[in-house]
């Protein structure tokens, strides 16, 4: 095991409107070689200290096959060929297939190994024509955001064209005749730094057969770093519809006819506070709308007669409409009822015919749905039910099994709660609590706490192998639904972000008392865990009462919240987080930033730092700083890690040796400071 490497501190102050921040690690912004050593070094350090630990060779053996079964997405049907992804047990990536409808004939059309001899590259997304024809994908290096926009042929398998640079962001929306596409593209000047290149966002015409440097800027660019532009093809090819998302809370949607000569976009919303997604079904425009209905209802309105009103089509119900999917002859709402997911079929005029039965209390993670077929596809998965993908034909409720994940892990006898706990101003909290039906309530279990709480993100029954493989031991597991997501509708992320960032931080806080209140577990058996912007999360509640817990697994963290837009993609969170240009959400967000809540002698737990070397999202160099900071605070006897994945985004790797290697290292991390989870016998 290596010693915990040195970390120079500098006197660095900064005045910020009035007052003195301190800064003493900005170094380790920067990417030179005196940087890269010490990550290095870091990197090494922590890998050490967790390969030093017992048991390591048993958990990799109870992970492996959970890890390494068989993956696959739904079939896309377009025109007499399917499209899907499948992962089998062995291989370390997916690969994306055609065969003929119904399955015969398979075989492999893009292989992420095409693109790169070390595995490096990641297809991100396989986006197919309207017959089949031709499929636009998206390759990244490193499992980056930052991505190619690819075209092949899919009869022959060869390429057309060039590859397309800056699709980031791209999202291909195909026009019926197969001739051409819309992307968004952003600008590949390396002069423009990084963080001010989302406001390069262009809306770009592609004509198949054409180079990429003849493509038709059709809109753009957006000019504001925190607004995201996409555009969509209707499916009949008669409306293109424009979408601007500012601040990850509001839209402004407008729509251009593709009869027309020229392309006119007239608005169909005319709101700057609400988020509005639409999609035309003939002359019809169905919006999926949270405008004066805070859990979304959908209203229509005509798609020829702009001047004609919206009508309610269905109203706002007691749970939260995420999402509304169109088939030939119905409505599929996907509806969240206490976090958890429901789905109920109106026909196309908005009167309710039923309600699709789901395998249990659970999460609907996609629907595959289209205008041309009267079936879908539902991915569904629970805490103790891995994915499966059920098939079902909404206009008779017929819903049969299409494809279920194995699991060697026996969930028989894991139980899910779910329990509303009170946050520090009183307002209810409901949180999943993940336990084996036998585990006591004795104050001991090993627990671990997992949140997010912003972007109005829902936390839902998900089935996760580590989870399931923690709580199968013995440990317990909880979610709370945190104020910022979007469990309850726009109020309930509103109530987290911005000003009132603080409540989703108070939220997590309770839901670690409660546990310890109901006799779950106690402060040293406590761990806590979350990425993103759930490691800002965990690294503010640890900062904020540093003796709740017993141990802390973040991982690509924003963490100083000072200079988070200076870096990555810092700029288009503004909305959600606000600006330190503004002086009253600057004091807001100095308040909690966590790197700069880190002072000496606090009893801080235990802290494993998972950070990514190709993460162009949130810059490591959150991470990096706050390590450094709470080594300095810490004796060199506390483990203070920082584990980096190399060859790996902010969403991590994508092979299953990678992701197999962070789930021993974390579960070994856990299990050594808050304990070993051990099943109860005898019963």
């Amino acid at each position: 095991m290596t010693e915990r490497p040195a970390t120079a501190r500098q006197p660095i102050v900064e005045p910020i409107h009035g007052v003195d921040v301190a800064d003493p690690y900005r170094w380790l912004e920067g990417t030179g070689e005196t940087v890269a050593a010490w990550t290095k070094a870091q990197d090494a350090h922590a890998r050490g200290w967790l390969q030093a630990q017992p048991g390591r060779a048993a958990l990799r053996s109870a992970l492996r096959p959970m890890l390494e079964a068989e993956s696959r997405s739904a079939p896309i049907e377009r025109g007499d060929r399917w499209f899907f992804s499948r992962r089998r047990p062995g291989e370390d990536k997916s690969r994306h297939y055609v065969s003929e409808v119904g399955g015969a004939g398979e075989r492999v059309l893009v292989d992420p190994a095409e693109f790169s001899a070390d595995g490096s590259a990641t297809v991100r997304a396989v986006y197919p024509s309207p017959d089949g024809s031709f499929v636009s994908f998206l390759v990244s290096e490193n499992a980056s955001d930052e991505a190619t926009l690819h075209l092949r042929d899919v009869a022959t398998g060869q390429a057309i064209d060039e590859p397309i640079g800056g699709a980031r962001y791209a999202v291909p929306s195909w026009l019926p005749d197969e001739s051409a596409f819309f992307y968004t593209k952003i600008s590949e000047d390396p002069s423009i730094p990084a963080p001010q290149k989302p406001k390069t966002a262009t809306i770009m015409r592609h004509v198949v057969g054409s180079s990429a440097r003849f493509d038709e800027r059709i809109y753009g660019p957006a000019g504001d770093a925190s607004t995201f532009v996409n555009a969509e093809v209707s499916h009949d090819g008669r409306w293109l519809t424009l979408t601007r998302m500012r601040d990850f809370s509001s839209t402004d949607v407008s729509i251009a006819s593709l009869k027309s000569d020229a392309l006119a976009f007239h608005p169909l919303t005319e709101t700057s506070t609400e988020r509005t997604y639409v999609e035309t079904v003939g002359d019809r425009v169905l919006a999926h709308t949270n405008l004066d209905a805070p859990r979304f209802r959908v209203l229509e309105r005509s798609a020829t007669d702009l001047e004609a009103p919206w009508r309610a089509l269905i109203p706002e119900g007691p749970g939260t409409l995420e999402a509304v999917h169109i088939t030939a002859d119905s409505l599929v709402l996907q509806i969240l009822d206490k976090a958890y997911s429901r789905l109920e079929v109106r026909d196309l005029d908005g009167r309710r015919a039923r309600t699709l039965p789901l395998p249990g209390v659970g999460s609907v993670h996609a629907v595959v749905s289209s205008q041309g077929r009267d079936d879908v596809f539902i991915l569904f998965s629970s805490f103790a039910q891995p994915p499966q993908w059920l098939h079902a034909v909404p206009r008779t409720g017929k819903v049969r099994p299409f494809w279920t994940q194995r699991t060697p892990i026996d969930t028989d006898r894991i139980v899910t709660e779910q329990v509303w706990v009170e946050s520090r101003d009183g307002t209810p909290v409901s949180m999943f609590v993940v336990h084996r039906d036998d585990a006591p309530r004795d104050g001991e279990r090993p627990t671990l706490l997992t949140g997010y709480g912003g972007f109005g993100v829902s936390l839902t029954p998900t089935f996760s192998p580590t989870a399931a493989l923690w709580v199968a031991h013995g440990g317990v597991y909880a979610v709370p639904n945190l104020r910022g997501g979007g469990e309850y509708g726009e109020a309930w992320h509103e109530a987290g972000r911005r000003e009132h960032k603080q409540n989703v931080f108070d939220d997590f806080i309770a839901s670690g008392e409660w546990l310890i209140a109901q006799g779950w577990t106690r402060p040293k058996r406590l761990s806590i865990r979350g990425g993103s912007n759930g490691g800002l999360l965990v690294g503010a509640v640890m900062t904020q009462r540093p003796e709740l817990f017993g141990a802390v697994v973040c991982e690509v963290p924003l963490l100083d919240m000072v200079r988070y837009e200076l870096h990555g993609a810092g700029p288009t969170w503004a909305g959600e987080y606000g600006s330190v240009a503004d002086p009253a959400m600057f004091e807001v967000l100095f308040a909690y930033s966590p790197y700069h809540r880190v002072v000496q002698g606090a009893p801080y737990p235990p802290l494993l730092m998972n950070s990514a070397d190709s993460d162009d999202r949130v810059d490591p160099n959150h991470a990096r700083k706050f390590v450094g900071a709470m080594q300095w605070a810490t004796p060199d006897t506390h483990p203070v890690l920082l584990r980096v994945e190399s060859n790996a985004g902010h969403g991590g790797a994508d092979s299953v040796k990678a992701r197999l290697e962070h789930a021993v290292d974390t579960l070994t991390f856990l299990r050594a400071t808050v304990g070993q989870p051990r099943p109860e016998r005898g019963r």
